[in-house]
């Protein structure tokens, strides 16, 4: 199967850096067109960043729900907007369950509210017949060039090359490789089961080193920050116009939070970061993309503060007063999208074992939400199964216009 995913990113390069001796002020500033902008700010010590979203068209509308194969759904008003919902079920060591569930073992609740499920299918299964047009699951291996170092780069070649040689280099489901780089983001346009061919496609690629600029202290911090949630949010755009469900495996210790004691936000650069998050959640729930990090460091910061700091961000924004930058970092995007965010190991090929796991089995349901009142409203979505067993899937969502 061939799978068309190229996105072409276009960044900010004529940023300007004035410093005022006297005043102690730093000023990071942009003049890119509103929308990808980002003004930083170091004043008596404290940091403040300010994302500027303005509304994004790629985001606006939400495209049409894939046909799911059950009589609800073909008998349903199409021009409605459902919640979709993809779900892995695992026992409680986190182990995926492969026994085939059925509807009737789900329930699902909406900001507390339970929800009628007017569309169901268990992939793969045999108590469901699958729909013949959708297509199979989509599996992006993805290589992070700007957040890793490059020695770091080199170790996870070796982990990635021990995965894709695995059973004589027969991969339980097909993938495509990604990279993050300088040059944005690419994919290889092939998914496949060979990962002899893609080992031999991966060592033709050459790890792009980080320049001068973005590794350069705090103004590279920055940047690269910026440079991250710019590529995953194109990228999900990219994915959106695309059928069926999507699995990104991000290999990356994670982009920088740029939050903590002494990060002073106004009210105003609180609205700007609210938004962005918002339009971050919507992209990957609309492209129906599962989000994975893995970090290649291993455990080397096992026991560093830094290393889990992220935890500190995984409740949902429910409004702009609570909004900070540590809530758009990698892992708990990952975490949030109902995906895992693994860490501390050195056998990095066994951690993306197990999150190809979560396609040997998933489910996937749709609810007809009512209406929010106003836009941008958070909906936590509870979905529970069997006594003993756990759903896994997104945690929630914001209602669009």
């Amino acid at each position: 199967m061939s799978h068309r995913g190229c996105a072409d990113l276009d960044f900010p390069r004529n940023w300007t850096v004035i410093h005022d001796v006297s005043l102690h002020l730093v000023t990071v500033d942009s003049k890119a067109p509103e929308g990808t902008a980002m003004r930083v700010t170091l004043w008596c010590g404290k940091l403040v960043v300010y994302c500027v979203a303005a509304s994004l068209p790629l985001f606006a509308q939400e495209p049409p729900t894939p046909a799911l194969n059950s009589p609800q759904a073909r008998s349903s008003d199409t021009k409605k907007n459902y919640l979709v919902l993809d779900i892995v079920v695992t026992d409680k060591s986190g182990k995926t369950v492969t026994k085939v569930l059925e509807e009737k073992d789900f329930s699902v609740r909406d900001s507390g509210k339970p929800e009628k499920i007017i569309a169901f299918r268990a992939v793969p299964g045999e108590v469901l017949e699958v729909q013949p047009n959708d297509p199979p699951i989509k599996i992006i291996l993805m290589v992070d060039e700007i957040n890793t170092s490059f020695s770091k780069v080199g170790y996870e070649r070796i982990q990635i090359a021990r995965f894709l040689q695995q059973n004589g280099g027969k991969l339980s489901h097909p993938v495509s490789m990604g990279y993050f780089s300088d040059k944005g983001i690419e994919v290889d346009d092939d998914s496949t089961h060979d990962g002899n061919a893609l080992l031999a496609s991966f060592d033709q690629h050459v790890t792009a080193l980080r320049s001068s600029k973005e590794s350069a202290g705090f103004y590279g911090t920055v940047e690269r920050f910026q440079r991250s949630v710019n590529a995953l949010n194109s990228l999900a755009a990219k994915e959106s116009h695309l059928p069926g469900r999507k699995m990104i495996i991000w290999m990356s210790p994670g982009w920088p939070l740029l939050s903590g004691p002494g990060v002073d936000l106004s009210p105003k650069q609180r609205d700007g970061m609210f938004a962005t998050i918002v339009s971050a959640s919507t992209a990957l729930r609309l492209a129906r993309i599962t989000l994975y990090s893995v970090d290649p460091v291993g455990v080397e910061n096992a026991d560093s503060s830094t290393d889990s700091l992220y935890e500190e961000f995984l409740k949902p924004v429910t409004t702009a007063k609570k909004a900070q930058a540590g809530n758009l970092a990698l892992q708990v995007l990952a975490r949030q999208s109902g995906g895992l965010a693994l860490r501390a190991s050195n056998d990095i090929s066994n951690q993306l074992n197990r999150c190809l796991a979560d396609a040997d089995a998933y489910y996937t349901l749709a609810i007809d939400p009512a209406p929010a009142d106003n836009a941008a409203m958070y909906h936590a979505v509870d979905v529970k199964v069997l006594p003993g067993l756990i759903a896994r899937t997104r945690d929630g969502y914001y209602v669009q216009p």
